[in-house]
């Protein structure tokens, strides 16, 4: 997929918080919408347990974990859905199942969300989607070819935060955007103490697998070593083999509202400096910088009627390239030139940077242009909620606003960070960026980065 592909895809996927007419609901085989939706749930001890609360409005059929104690408040809820520790079985045993959420670690997102598809189910997934670039290109053309209706767990780009930024950037009150930031404090110490562990060694310790958890099958198809609490539950984000680090956790949240906003395909290179890496995990603390080219915000048929796809707003001016730097572990960008004393940066936060002035979060600086601002969005139509949306797109209503045609290259510019953090890499990139052909897949000018696009998969695991 190259960038004009992307742009065209996102013109109409970024702004499905738009008005876009869907298919007769209840048409092409679709579940009716006075009907409930069977769902059914893959790894529901975490992140995945929420958002199966957040869809039992529908009917909660199927429930699977390979850890029964992890998950077992989850289970305790619907107590009439089927129990599964392998979720190829419960594919193949229950067949009602309609909708399937994929709430494993994120080095099992692909597997389980390309099981379901394959069995004909639509698809609710995690962030950041999958673990590698080459999976998330691979998902999201399944889904696309299957004509199946998916999400991706990235909540914020139903909310009107979100709006209000691509309403600020579209009217041009800080002119032509050059520069974006984003950070985070993760992994860090964050308010309640450390997220998860990161630059640190593989334990040696080898303690016996508890009993509740099927640890082989918690493995899938990385490579197997023993079991320590260290990995499972949810510390696993921090390694190379399970997780894809604060980058992958925040990624997919916190770029999202920029690429729709700034119509952000495929980056032409990448580079990261960090703190110390190792072959077990991600860093304390990194900076990753994309280069984006200049664009034109490309217009879909079906969606001339919203604004920002057309009209003055989008067709003032090109956009024009743009620097991109993600900073994770408590890192930041230098303070904005105009930024007042006293003013707070905080420990997460986004900064764009244009030729009139510049976005902290969703304020305008300097004060002087806020007169022009509107309080809230008027022309961008209001999101029924992000898991509605998908709920509404598996009975036949328009697709979700964060489906997996948004979704899959949002996840592969996100992951394409990490392949620059690999500790393989660190001396070759003090010497160049990494150049990116997005249609092949292939950093250019660097083969030995290539083999971190698609990693290796444990005997009897295959995509």
């Amino acid at each position: 997929m190259n960038r004009r592909t992307f742009l065209k895809a996102s013109a109409v996927s970024a702004l499905s918080f738009q008005f876009i007419p869907g298919r007769a609901l209840g048409a092409d085989g679709a579940t009716r919408p006075s009907r409930k939706l069977n769902i059914a749930g893959i790894g529901i001890g975490g992140q995945g347990g929420h958002d199966v609360i957040q869809m039992e409005t529908e009917n909660i059929v199927a429930l699977c974990d390979v850890d029964s104690n992890h998950a077992g408040h989850t289970f305790k809820r619907y107590p009439n859905a089927k129990v599964y520790k392998d979720y190829r079985k419960m594919l193949d045993e229950v067949k009602e199942i309609e909708a399937v959420i994929v709430g494993t670690p994120d080095h099992m997102h692909a597997f389980a969300s390309m099981a379901a598809m394959r069995a004909g189910k639509h698809v609710y997934c995690e962030k950041p989607l999958t673990h590698s670039v080459w999976e998330a290109r691979q998902v999201a053309q399944f889904a696309r070819e299957k004509k199946l209706m998916t999400q991706m767990g990235n909540q914020g780009q139903a909310s009107t935060e979100t709006r209000l930024l691509c309403e600020r950037v579209w009217s041009g009150i800080i002119g032509p955007i050059h520069e974006a930031h984003i950070w985070t404090d993760r992994p860090s110490q964050g308010l309640f103490g450390e997220y998860w562990p990161q630059g640190v060694s593989r334990p040696k310790e080898e303690p016996p697998v508890p009993g509740t958890l099927d640890w082989d099958t918690w493995i899938g198809p990385a490579p197997m070593r023993p079991y320590h609490p260290s990995y499972h539950p949810f510390k696993w984000r921090g390694w190379w083999d399970f997780g894809t680090g604060a980058l992958g956790d925040i990624g997919c949240h916190a770029f999202d509202p920029v690429f729709r906003a700034l119509r952000l395909g495929h980056p032409i290179s990448v580079e990261a400096a960090s703190t110390r890496v190792n072959v077990e995990t991600y860093p304390l603390g990194s900076m990753v910088t994309y280069h984006f080219p200049a664009r034109k915000a490309e217009v879909d048929p079906r969606n001339v009627h919203v604004r920002g796809l057309s009209g003055p707003e989008a067709g003032a001016s090109d956009m024009p390239a743009l620097k991109f730097t993600w900073y994770d572990g408590g890192l930041r960008p230098p303070r904005p030139e105009g930024l007042p004393e006293g003013a707070v940066m905080g420990d997460n936060g986004r900064l764009l940077i244009g030729e009139k002035g510049f976005i902290l979060g969703n304020n305008v600086w300097p004060e002087s242009l806020r007169s022009a601002v509107s309080p809230k969005p008027k022309t961008i139509p209001a999101s029924i909620g992000h898991y509605k949306e998908f709920i509404e797109a598996c009975k036949g209503g328009p697709s979700a606003g964060s489906n997996f045609d948004w979704a899959g290259p949002l996840a592969e510019v996100v992951l394409l960070g990490n392949v620059a953090l690999r500790v393989q890499l660190r001396e070759p990139l003090t010497q160049r960026p990494l150049l990116w052909d997005p249609a092949n897949l292939r950093i250019t000018n660097l083969e030995a980065a290539n083999q971190f696009i698609r990693r290796e998969y444990r005997t009897g695991w295959s995509l």
